[in-house]
């Protein structure tokens, strides 16, 4: 299901033996536009903490209930490296993660949408790979393709003949926690509109400009299969917008 990042935030994170927290922020990767860890915030349960958890952990959303399950005890969480507030996520960080859970990148990656890895609650390692081959990373060094949906919220959407409008949210399909669409306030010349633009259309994100770079013409856009903050995309929406802008295959 595609739903809007924004509409996860909240959702509580249940862990096998209570709530941990809720879905504060998405982080995203911007070469596969997959989300690689969802931000939480523990709350009064680890006051002024926030933890990251990789969405391979989680099971099937309850959206009736808000909730998002987690293959994983407290403790397990509780134990876990401590991310430094107000710092970006570095590359050590991740490598510490990956190691904490026994977890293995590329390993997640090559499995990750088309069979869950976490099926089940168990105490780490949760996934049987072989451990992460240790390398020399700076402690401060950055992910640079690592995006969070929190800051990108704002940055100006500029197509080939002019600025389409500002990035507002983001779809996310919940069954592969891929990143297809953002969702894009056209108002500033198109009056109460938004539009997507999937993530084929993206040539260039800039941190220092603000500003998301896409293959995408004015007149494209105003002429775009309807679509409104409310609506459904279905198969059938989806493949009149690709075929609208000549983007390769959905999802």
């Amino acid at each position: 299901m595609l739903k809007l990042a924004s509409a996860f935030k909240g959702y509580s994170i249940e862990a096998s033996d209570g709530e941990i927290g809720t879905v504060a922020d998405f982080l995203f990767d911007d070469r596969n536009w997959l989300t690689r860890w969802l931000v939480v915030d523990t709350g009064k349960w680890l006051t002024g903490r926030k933890v990251l958890l990789h969405p391979a952990a989680l099971g099937k959303a309850d959206h009736e209930r808000r909730e998002l399950p987690v293959a994983l005890t407290k403790a397990q969480i509780q134990g876990s490296p401590e991310l430094s507030a107000h710092e970006p996520v570095s590359m050590q960080m991740e490598h510490l993660l990956y190691d904490y859970y026994g977890w293995q990148p590329m390993s997640i990656e090559s499995a990750f949408g088309a069979n869950p890895i976490a099926s089940k609650y168990s105490a780490p390692p949760l996934f049987v790979f072989a451990p992460v081959a240790e390398t020399a990373i700076r402690p401060d060094a950055c992910n640079p393709h690592l995006r969070s949906l929190e800051a990108i919220t704002g940055y100006h959407i500029i197509g080939s003949d002019g600025e389409i409008g500002k990035a507002e949210d983001m779809l996310i399909d919940d069954a592969g926690w891929g990143v297809p669409y953002l969702v894009v306030d056209a108002g500033n010349w198109w009056s109460g509109k938004h539009v997507l633009m999937s993530r084929h259309a993206v040539r260039e994100i800039s941190w220092a400009d603000r500003q998301i770079r896409v293959e995408v013409a004015l007149h494209q856009v105003k002429a775009s299969p309807p679509w409104t903050v409310l609506g459904d995309v279905d198969p059938d929406y989806e493949k009149d917008l690709h075929d609208h802008y000549n983007w390769p295959g959905h999802r």
